[in-house]
């Protein structure tokens, strides 16, 4: 559906474009087939992964593509109707799907009452990744996967499936340094400034603590709403405002996650977000709404109507953030760690290879 890169930065594609890149890394020859953004050309290299693009009016172009890459295995980073076309035009090769944030028509109309665009774009979003096609495909696929666990069963319902659902891990890079904390507290926000998200409850839980440093990551798709924020709270003076910054070609995100004490969501909707596993993995604590996999209340703080304020001062109280921290990198080392999941991912190919006599 995406990969990370050209202005169009989502963690369905920074997991395709990490994953690809590690591939690449191992000997693999990886094509990417994507709608075509802003400046991206047909064809690009990106990390040695081979991009080629089509234009969003004409998605059908994309089966001569798929044909040209003429791959081993097809594998689509969340199902869209390329899965569909990949499916139509490569029907003997080989097809998987990781699942990784799986929608119902109730999550659809939570996305449409607040687009991170507008409306027309999460209905044209709604048609091409979850029409009767789509979901068909996945049905076809040799194998589905989802990218959390937690996501086994919604997965299940949602295709009808009769075979059971794999797990199939976003690759994170955990540092191998060891990681020195801030000597103050520091409270970071890593995600896009979007309505969806609410960010505006982190910048007022940042003025509702000015002793601590709060750090917001990030940038609005609707420019007027990402304006309109930044004006609001640029005076606040323990809040720094970054901008987008792109993980790909600096290593600050890693350098704002390894200072920081705790990571903020406060989105009304997520799957498992890879910020949330990017910070655990640098010994963050998470305070969030949300609770997908079981994490926030695990290694964190569950957020009940939506106190946020009670749910940082309770992570502040005896450094209650450190222990949560600590114990969620090692969930993250045991169950998501780089190259323990690209390995997997290797084994998957390998045996689906093998056992179609490829």
């Amino acid at each position: 559906m995406e990969i990370f890169a050209w202005d169009k930065y989502g963690g369905f594609g920074r997991a395709t474009r990490l994953i690809g890149r590690e591939l690449v890394k191992k000997g693999i020859e990886v094509f990417a087939v994507v709608p075509r953004r802003k400046r991206q050309k047909e064809f690009e290299i990106l990390d040695g992964i081979k991009v080629f693009s089509f234009r969003k009016s004409n998605p059908f172009y994309a089966r001569k593509l798929f044909k040209k890459c003429n791959a081993d295995i097809y594998h689509s980073e969340e199902p869209s109707f390329g899965t569909y076309l990949a499916l139509k035009e490569m029907s003997h090769k080989i097809h998987l799907v990781t699942s990784r944030d799986p929608r119902f028509l109730s999550d659809w109309l939570r996305e449409f009452k607040d687009p991170s665009y507008n409306k027309f774009q999460v209905l044209a979003n709604y048609f091409y990744e979850d029409s009767f096609f789509v979901k068909k495909s996945v049905r076809k696929a040799n194998k589905v996967f989802c990218a959390a666990k937690f996501l086994n069963g919604k997965v299940s319902k949602k295709y009808s499936l009769k075979n059971e659902v794999g797990f199939l891990p976003t690759p994170i890079e955990v540092p191998q340094k060891e990681i020195v904390k801030s000597e103050f507290p520091t409270v970071c926000y890593l995600a896009r400034w979007d309505k969806r998200k609410r960010p505006d409850l982190f910048f007022q839980l940042a003025k509702s603590f000015p002793e601590v440093k709060f750090i917001a990551v990030g940038k609005g798709r609707n420019i007027n709403y990402d304006r309109y924020l930044r004006k609001k709270y640029s005076n606040l003076k323990n809040l720094t405002m970054t901008g987008f910054i792109n993980q790909f070609e600096t290593n600050e995100i890693s350098e704002i996650l390894e200072t920081s004490w705790i990571l903020v969501n406060t989105a009304t909707r997520e799957g498992l977000p890879n910020s949330f596993l990017e910070a655990m993995a640098h010994k963050c604590a998470i305070l969030s709404s949300l609770n997908p996999e079981n994490v926030t209340e695990r290694f964190g703080y569950y957020v009940k109507n939506n106190n946020f304020k009670e749910g940082l001062k309770k992570l502040l109280d005896n450094d209650n953030w450190r222990m949560k921290g600590e114990q969620g990198q090692n969930y993250v080392k045991e169950n998501y760690e780089l190259n323990r999941s690209i390995e997997q991912h290797i084994k998957i190919y390998k045996n689906l290879l093998n056992n179609s006599g490829g």
